[in-house]
């Protein structure tokens, strides 16, 4: 991940992922089949004006470009945050075009508290 914020060096998504879960967030946001994007554990089907980017995060792998991923720090309308994980290149964990929309709409607020 290059960022030249990244005080605590952290460069992979496993670290990422352990560091925002100490602070609470460990659920995820998923598209289903349906193309319908819902909160782990959860019934709710989301609008992308329902939601909040609050950061996002990008991994290249080191020998591979098409070992790449992406991490969106989310928040919903009634304050629950989580993140949506893909990959990106030729292996998207969402192929088709409805998930790179549907991520296109969501505001993005890019917020300071997860610069680490």
């Amino acid at each position: 991940m290059e960022n030249p914020e990244n005080i605590d060096g952290m460069t992979t998504l496993s670290q990422v992922m352990q560091t925002l879960s100490e602070r609470g967030i460990h659920r995820e946001f998923r598209m289903n089949s349906n193309s319908e994007m819902k909160f782990e554990n959860s019934d709710k089907i989301y609008l992308p004006t329902e939601l909040i980017i609050l950061k996002t995060y990008r991994f290249e792998g080191d020998s591979n470009p098409d070992d790449s991923a992406v991490l969106y720090v989310v928040k919903d309308t009634v304050g629950n945050r989580g993140m949506i994980i893909d990959s990106y290149g030729a292996d998207s964990n969402y192929p088709g075009e409805k998930f790179d929309e549907f991520l296109r709409n969501i505001p993005v607020l890019e917020s300071d508290e997860f610069n680490f």
